[in-house]
């Protein structure tokens, strides 16, 4: 006959070891449940920040990230960027709006290629705009980089069954501070608003920056 106090004795391990079972899957589902939470929480935060079709930080961020790097800068002075694209409204009355999406996936993706670890944002529409480190704040460095900026967007898009070239209209403004983030927009806006006002006295995918830079 089984001594009763082993039987009693083997209940209760057998109890605990259901009960350590028990509270480990329970700490397993706590765990996932937090991990699922963490990735939906930073998923709506891409999603506020982002934009979601080209998959750029949007305006928002941009102004946010810029700061943050003007301040990181100290005084350095940076490069404000303002790009739109040409006559975009043909590719959609021409081609419909998903080629025009395509075309603006497209041209994010050169535009992050060229900025490399600088950034690069949507801002809405076909408009783009960028902070861009540079060894000088000079004319020759901004005319090297808007030639190659220019050659980046204007190479042809793959589109279905065709292929389409765009153009961009550009202006540029140096920045050195955070304070100084929204004027040089501004400025760099308005240059970009005077080369697209040029477009048809200037040969194709001309450039035109801004006058706040040193003659070298």
């Amino acid at each position: 006959m089984p001594d009763p106090m082993s039987v009693a004795s083997g209940v209760c391990a057998a109890g605990a070891l259901l009960s350590s079972w028990q509270l480990r899957r329970r700490a397993l589902r706590a765990e996932a449940e937090i991990g699922h939470l963490q990735a939906e929480l930073a998923a709506e935060r891409h999603a506020a920040s982002h934009d979601p079709l080209t998959g750029l930080p949007n305006r928002r961020a941009f102004y946010r990230l810029a700061a943050a790097l003007l301040t990181d800068a100290a005084g350095q002075p940076l490069i404000a960027v303002v790009l739109d694209l040409d006559d975009f409204k043909q590719i959609n009355d021409r081609y419909g709006h998903a080629a025009g999406d395509q075309v603006l996936i497209s041209v994010a993706e050169r535009l992050a290629g060229f900025a490399g670890d600088n950034l690069v944002a949507r801002l809405g529409g076909d408009e783009f705009a960028g902070l861009l480190s540079s060894p000088t704040v000079d004319r020759v460095w901004i005319e090297h980089s808007t030639r190659r900026l220019a050659e980046t967007v204007a190479a042809p898009i793959r589109l279905s069954g065709c292929s389409v070239r765009v153009t961009a209209s550009v202006g540029l403004a140096p920045v050195t501070g955070p304070t100084q983030l929204t004027d040089a927009l501004s400025r760099a806006d308005a240059a970009m608003y005077q080369a697209k006002s040029l477009s048809g006295a200037r040969p194709p995918r001309q450039l035109v920056d801004s006058a706040f830079l040193v003659e070298r």
